[in-house]
């Protein structure tokens, strides 16, 4: 019995960290730029189908393909903050959430009319790590080390580079960095695609464990969302750290109870940090 705990708290620490670099890039564009994206769960659902096209038709494995599906996501995210945020972006926040939420219904349409909504899967193994009678999938733990370093990089970008400074200097105060010199177009521009980018790679990890179809986005947006209260909205850190009590949770709770009240759980949780807690547990700026 204790092998069967131990094997769910790792396998939901390295779903969780999954989750939480896909909550990473939505709390990055909130804590930059006050909003709320709607089409987060329809980039993820692109990046699992292009990473799938990429192995299919390319025959480039997946964790090669990230590289891809990142440089593809940042030039979709900046390409997207020009054409359907740049002229709302100060205007009431129902109008960013509109022009959200119309890119992703575009997305789920042409992806709809293209690839149907019939499950996909991306079949790869890297065999499996044992310990006793505990059993890791290869692929797993790929993808927790993935989202560990790539959340690491962003990091040190936030903290160390110039451009990262800049895009903390904007979600800070925006009037005060433009008199400073700062490009604030630009900066939220790549903050956006930046996001966006994240928003793809964990989709695209996800995809290398999960069968996925064009509407499976949304479920994982929901749970970013979670996530992002829970954390804390404005904390990468935060987002991080509440993916993994997030897949703590879904994996340990469904030993003892039904999968289908795993949302219940979820959205219960919500609703406690708002009233608790309303920072979340790592609330703060970029």
């Amino acid at each position: 019995m204790i092998d069967v705990w131990v094997d769910s708290i790792i396998g939901g620490l390295l779903l969780g960290l999954v989750y939480g670099l896909a909550a990473i890039g939505l709390n990055l564009i909130w804590g930059v730029m006050k909003v709320i994206n709607l089409s987060h769960g329809a980039f993820m659902a692109l990046g699992m189908f292009v990473i799938y096209l990429l192995f299919t038709a390319f025959g480039i494995f997946p964790y090669f393909g990230l590289v891809i599906v990142i440089g593809l996501g940042l030039v979709l995210g900046m390409l997207t903050y020009f054409v359907a945020l740049h002229r709302v972006i100060d205007a009431p926040e129902l109008s960013t959430l509109l022009a959200t939420f119309s890119v992703s219904l575009f997305i789920i349409g042409v992806g709809t009319f293209v690839f149907t909504t019939i499950p996909y899967a991306i079949d790869i193994s890297l065999g499996s790590i044992s310990f006793g009678n505990i059993t890791i999938l290869g692929t797993k733990v790929a993808t927790g080390l993935i989202s560990i370093a790539f959340t690491a990089i962003l990091y040190v970008f936030l903290y160390k580079t110039r451009l990262g400074k800049a895009i903390r200097a904007v979600s800070m105060n925006r009037v005060a960095a433009e008199l400073m010199g700062v490009n604030t177009t630009f900066i939220l521009a790549l903050s956006f695609g930046i996001g966006i980018a994240l928003a793809m790679s964990a989709g695209a990890l996800i995809a290398t464990i999960f069968p996925f179809t064009i509407l499976s986005g949304g479920v994982y947006e929901l749970k970013s969302f979670v996530i992002c209260v829970l954390g804390g909205l404005g904390s990468p850190l935060g987002a991080l750290v509440g993916g993994i009590v997030l897949g703590m949770i879904e994996n340990v709770v469904t030993l003892q109870i039904p999968t289908s009240y795993v949302p219940v759980i979820e959205f219960s949780i919500l609703v406690l940090i708002l009233l608790l807690k309303p920072s979340g547990l790592l609330g703060g700026k970029v």
